[in-house]
């Protein structure tokens, strides 16, 4: 123990020595959080419409402003000039264009329904999709309500005997204001905790070796455990100290609430970062330069960010892709700390995950002291 103590007095001191370290580790994980949660959302609001409006009547009038009273569009335009609207789109002024043909009102009077043409800019195919849902909904209510006008006006006398739409009570469960925010910052909040770990524990050795002082630790008394738990105890402390300032800011700023117990999300974070640590240890191992380790675990994360269902759904993944994401430790953290923050699950719920991820941090960290010894 008395080594392994020396052993973490020189690593926090080579670490605190280092005056631009202390900003990466606790600031820069802040301040992503903050901007991250802001500007990583799947929300798509002000989708910018323009209007071919032929018709000229009050109806098409009323079904603009549906449009433009919600908070998906925002109007950026309306002629009777197809030209100018198909122009609008292949410049990326619009992002959709509503054609309201000649007698749309008329058609609406009749008969209760009547014909749109809907352009849709869909370069981006989620901004699309989500744009033709927005407008399907509001055209669908729009009309409804129409067609209710029309039959209380020609035939009052049936008005009370129409059948009633269905009517639907709903409740949001584990996110009742459908808050984006919500969702996202716990995932961010994984994310930058693992870069953290994995970047700096992935240069550890091999700032060692830049330096030439490996060949000097190398012949010391000191056991392989010891190097090794020296190694990697100072970044889990740290991991966990940048884990616990970014969950207090989460829950200060965002209103991240904490339905679950915060014994199981710490007890699974120290497990995890024993797998992140094992995993950026054994990249040192294998690289002779800082740069090389950079490059090998930014390999790593970029792929492991992609496949853990952050920004998408594993479910929307095809097969094969689902089963790879079987093998990403940072899968299993993103679920777990949503489903004990967020809907308040207790361990028998998160339990194959504490299973997983330790089978995953013994078997990362024997093959990096295994690789270890072979440098030495």
């Amino acid at each position: 123990m008395r080594i392994i103590f020396y052993m973490l007095k020189k690593e926090f001191r080579q670490i605190f020595r280092n005056k631009a370290m202390i900003p990466i580790i606790f600031v820069a994980p802040l301040i992503q959080l903050i901007i991250l949660s802001n500007a990583a959302t799947f929300e798509i609001r002000n989708l910018k419409i323009y209007f071919n409006d032929f018709d000229k009547s009050t109806y098409a009038q009323r079904l603009k402003n549906a449009f433009v009273q919600t908070d998906y569009f925002i109007l950026v335009g309306e002629s009777t000039n197809r030209d100018i609207a198909e122009r609008k789109l292949e410049l990326n002024h619009a992002d959709l264009v509503c054609e309201i043909p000649v007698n749309f009102g008329k058609d609406l009077q009749k008969y209760g329904h009547a014909k749109l043409f809907l352009k849709i800019n869909a370069i981006d195919g989620t901004k699309a999709g989500v744009g033709i849902n927005y407008s399907q909904n509001i055209i669908q209510k729009f009309t409804s309500d129409i067609a209710q006008e029309v039959i209380l006006k020609t035939n009052p006398e049936i008005a009370v005997e129409l059948p009633y739409a269905v009517n639907i009570d709903y409740s949001n469960w584990y996110n009742e204001k459908l808050d984006y925010q919500t969702y996202m910052v716990p995932g961010l909040l994984v994310l930058l905790v693992t870069l953290i770990a994995a970047f700096l524990s992935s240069m550890n050795i091999v700032r060692e070796k830049e330096m030439g002082t490996i060949e000097q630790i190398n012949v010391t008394p000191i056991l392989k455990y010891q190097f090794i738990i020296g190694k990697l105890l100072p970044f889990w402390i740290l991991g966990l100290v940048v884990f616990s300032v970014g969950l207090f800011f989460a829950w200060l700023i965002f209103n991240i609430p904490v339905a679950g117990s915060l014994w199981i999300i710490y007890a699974f974070t120290c497990i995890y970062l024993l797998a992140v640590l094992g995993l950026g240890l054994f990249i040192s191992t294998i690289t002779d330069t800082q740069q090389q380790a950079m490059f090998i675990s930014w390999f790593f994360f970029v792929i492991f960010v992609l496949m853990s269902g952050l920004f998408t759904a594993i479910e929307n993944m095809p097969v094969w892709a689902q089963k790879l994401t079987l093998l990403n430790p940072l899968r299993y953290f993103m679920e777990v700390i949503r489903m004990v923050l967020l809907k308040g699950s207790g361990f028998q719920d998160v339990r194959i995950h504490f299973l997983i991820i330790g089978g995953f941090s013994i078997l990362i960290n024997l093959f990096a002291v295994w690789r270890y010894r072979k440098i030495t």
